[in-house]
């Protein structure tokens, strides 16, 4: 199998398993919702279970693993003990994790406050601490499985580690569901299935890494010349994934303080996260060991290619999701969550704050294309500096706006916040040369499929006026939002073949490789 056939498998594979999982997700919000709607028990749910989310993303996803990912594809590529540099990083990283959760359940209502002060005036606080001392242990288990994820991806292996994110679905959806007709308390059951997830999701990983020749078991852990050197490179990566939870901290207090808007929030990151999690973590997760590989082995065209064909697939997905997310939020909004305990006046807040979120889509999704080419260079101080700038972004507008805008001030600021960190990434990336170059074709196809998507655009819009009556009735809503998206997809691929943005079939053959 060729390079290119081998890397659009990879990223076909982590994005129908990342779809499954966003998919699952999805619903398992929309029961939430509808048992929860946006009251103190689901407010104080959904902060308990961002505080293990956070940390991981700033221990493992946001700095650990990003740093281990290119020095772990060297050793593969070289032979250079890749198992003995896995065993001792999984045991250093199990060492630091086990101490933090320890230190966390002290703290838990201090740790609660930094991420909702708005909590400390009523009992949304007792709660919210009961639920995170519950929840916090799934830190260790997540990390550890997200380490491991990265040896598979490494040595081209992505199914295990692409499908562990879909059992904490399922275990969630389960758990609503028993607790509903076990007549038990549905946020502590929830509360519960978090840590049990975890432990699933690391399982599933560490079998699939035994299988391939990495079976990782602790050791006593010891500071080696490979580990203090890769945490010499994690330490920037850290401080920017620390600068980006700030940046999602920020979000979260200026919500805390308007009743409801923790859940509006965190329905409307929901929506947008589906498309953002089918295609940037997707290419993302393919693209950093793949660039590695290609930068090893001093293969510039093949490196620029892969950046090249990666931006073009994920904007070709996402260009057109954040359209449909600014045109037609409170169509999807009323049509998949409004049930239950979630009014239509929670409908129309999360709402606008989709619309919003939808504004920064292409640039998060740019962000996960050109972040892997400075951590194939082993460059991540400069991630770190941009991170600072985009927190003085978002801190500034958050905190700024929020007299005026309210709660939307957050979504406004988290989509600007993003897109200046998406441009000083382009920016300053040409200073690795012809392999961080998008080509020819990617320069001459970009404003093909922005155009393209507008009059999608144009086209939902007319359509959302058409079918308006039948999207507010119930037994009809379903089908006519399912006829709204498919018409506003098919009107899409006609508007992208007649302006040479993209072939269909150039589509379809990528992702069946």
């Amino acid at each position: 199998m060729s390079e290119q056939n081998r890397l659009m498998r990879g990223f076909a594979t982590v994005g129908v398993w990342t779809l499954l999982s966003r998919v699952l997700g999805f619903i398992r919000d929309v029961l939430i919702a509808g048992f929860l709607g946006s009251g103190p028990v689901a407010e104080a749910f959904l902060i308990a279970f961002s505080l293990p989310n956070m940390f991981r993303r700033f221990f493992a996803e946001g700095a650990f693993n990003m740093a281990f990912v290119p020095m772990f594809s060297k050793k593969v590529e070289s032979g250079e003990g890749p198992l003995e540099f896995a065993r001792d990083a999984f045991t250093g990283l199990a060492t630091i994790l086990i101490v933090f959760t320890a230190i966390a359940q002290v703290f838990m209502p201090a740790l609660v406050l930094l991420m909702a002060s708005g909590f400390a005036a009523d009992d949304r606080l007792d709660l919210a601490t009961l639920f995170g001392r519950i929840a916090f242990p799934y830190i260790l288990f997540i990390s550890l499985a997200a380490l491991l994820s990265g040896v598979l991806n490494s040595t081209g292996r992505f199914v295990a580690a692409a499908a562990a994110p879909v059992l904490l679905n399922v275990l969630f959806i389960l758990a609503v569901t028993l607790a509903y007709y076990a007549r038990w308390d549905i946020g502590l059951t929830l509360a519960w299935a978090v840590p049990i997830a975890g432990i699933a999701q690391l399982a599933l990983v560490w079998s699939a890494a035994a299988r391939a020749g990495y079976r990782l078991v602790p050791t006593i852990p010891r500071l080696t010349p490979e580990l203090k050197r890769l945490a010499i490179i994690a330490a920037p990566a850290a401080l920017a994934g620390g600068v980006v939870q700030i940046n999602l901290l920020v979000g979260r207090n200026v919500a805390s303080w308007t009743e409801g808007a923790i859940a509006w929030v965190n329905y409307a990151d929901r929506l947008y996260q589906l498309p953002l999690g089918v295609v940037a973590i997707a290419i993302g997760v393919v693209l950093l060991p793949e660039l590695s590989r290609r930068l090893q082995a001093n293969d510039d065209k093949g490196g620029q290619d892969a950046l090249s064909r990666a931006a073009e697939v994920a904007l070709i997905l996402t260009i057109p999701c954040a359209i449909a997310l600014v045109v037609i939020p409170l169509p999807m909004i009323s049509v998949l969550f409004e049930r239950g305990q979630f009014t239509s006046q929670d409908a129309a807040a999360t709402a606008l704050a989709v619309a919003v979120y939808g504004l920064g889509l292409p640039a998060f999704v740019l962000q996960k294309i050109f972040q892997p080419i400075y951590f194939a260079r082993e460059d991540t101080k400069s991630p770190f500096k941009f991170a600072l700038v985009s927190m003085l972004v978002n801190a500034g507008i958050a905190v700024g706006l929020w007299f005026y805008l309210d709660y939307i001030a957050a979504a406004l600021a988290t989509s600007l916040a993003g897109w200046t960190m998406a441009w000083l990434l382009w920016r300053y990336s040409r200073k690795f040369g012809p392999a961080a170059e998008l080509d020819a074709r990617f320069r001459t196809r970009l404003p093909r499929i922005i155009a393209a998507s507008i009059m999608m655009g144009v086209v939902l819009y007319v359509l959302q006026l058409v079918l308006g009556p039948l999207l507010s009735t119930d037994g009809w809503r379903y089908a006519a939002l399912a006829l709204l998206l498919v018409a506003g997809g098919a009107s899409y691929g006609l508007f992208g073949r007649l302006t040479g943005a993209f072939k269909p079939s150039e589509l379809t053959a990528a992702l069946r490789r």
